[in-house]
């Protein structure tokens, strides 16, 4: 008798990719996909009532419902315990894994990776472990062996308005800084943070304690 194929649910708000994903994965013999969504909400109803070994997760959705994939994740594992949550997406930044893997995500690949990195990270994940596509696992190795970057004062300043939703123009006006001054901070301390956007680099800030949760 043959083992149970890994149960898989797909979520990303790009429908051709989700079909090119179902394709890919339907071709192993030991893989199923037993539902699709590109809603975060959604998402969750059917991580409930599918049950599903595997949920494939992008970060970035664009349902009705405004949850991002991290939040999707914390509500999936949260409502179908059992369940392993593995990102799928374009973004590699080192504050995007953190957020993914702090949410409960056992496994993170990129779309632009080899498919053997997506078979390997769902059959470890189904199976109770960590699976991480290369370039993943390269960054995370970087991140625990590097030393970790400090802001400065100013940019700590700077970074504490962000979070709090000023804009770079109302930030300079606070500091009595020009805005071109505002704008090179935020690009040195995205760069620091390993972040891309002034979301990801104010999560990544909390994450480290340098700005309230």
């Amino acid at each position: 008798m043959s083992p149970r194929p890994i149960r898989v649910l797909m979520v990303d708000d790009h429908a051709m990719f989700r079909a090119g994903v179902r394709a890919l994965l339907e071709s192993e013999p030991d893989v199923e996909i037993v539902g699709e969504t590109g809603d975060g909400a959604d998402a969750h109803r059917l991580a409930v009532s599918l049950r599903p070994d595997v949920v494939l997760m992008d970060l970035r959705l664009g349902g009705p419902g405004g949850i991002d994939g991290v939040e999707a994740t914390r509500r999936v594992l949260a409502g179908a315990p059992g369940t392993a949550v593995v990102v799928l997406t374009s973004y590699s930044t080192q504050a995007d894994v953190a957020r993914a893997m702090t949410a409960g995500a056992r496994g993170y690949v990129l779309k632009a990776g080899e498919p053997d990195e997506l078979f390997h990270a769902v059959r470890t994940a189904a199976a109770g472990g960590v699976g991480l596509g290369s370039e993943v696992a390269a960054a995370v190795v970087s991140q625990l062996t590097a030393p970790e970057p400090v802001l400065s004062g100013r940019e700590i300043e700077v970074i504490r308005l962000v979070a709090q939703g000023l804009s770079n123009r109302a930030i300079a006006s606070s500091l009595f800084l020009t805005e071109a001054t505002v704008k090179t901070h935020l690009v040195r301390m995205y760069r620091k943070l390993g972040a891309d956007n002034r979301a990801a680099a104010v999560s990544e800030a909390v994450r480290r304690g340098l700005v309230d949760p």
